[in-house]
């Protein structure tokens, strides 16, 4: 990782979008689903909420994946099992997708040795979007 603190990585992060929500879901009590709504709510946008089984979330279209969106995302927040997180890393990397966030849970050992090996500015194993950006039910 080329920044040196994990401030200055939520720093890059958060600096411009567009992002995307992989794991965001339909169901308001889920963390995938306050993730986008946070986003919504701190005026970080454009955000495109990922899932393959949902046409829209939020008022938002969904996107089966992060190689449909219309435009690439700059970012991605991770909200999704950890087995699921290495796959979503690797499709990442392949579409050049520099800036990942694996939201507490949401982190395995492998997936995180992808990212840091393919030179990703990753943060896992800190804190939750919802706590940086404050988050409002």
């Amino acid at each position: 990782m080329s920044a040196t603190s994990l401030d200055e990585r939520i720093e890059l992060f958060l600096a411009e979008g567009p992002w995307a929500v992989v794991g965001a879901s339909p169901d308001r009590s889920k963390y995938g689903n306050k993730i986008l709504r946070c986003y919504q709510q701190n005026d970080r946008t454009p955000v495109h909420p990922i899932n393959p089984k949902a046409d829209e979330i939020e008022g938002l279209p969904a996107f089966p994946n992060l190689s449909s969106l219309p435009q690439p995302a700059r970012a991605i927040s991770i909200i999704t099992p950890p087995a699921v997180t290495e796959l979503v890393v690797a499709e990442a990397i392949e579409i050049g997708i520099r800036h990942a966030w694996m939201q507490p849970g949401a982190e395995s050992s492998h997936a995180i040795d992808l990212a840091e090996e393919a030179g990703m500015e990753l943060i896992a194993g800190g804190p939750c979007l919802l706590v940086v950006l404050g988050y409002r039910e």
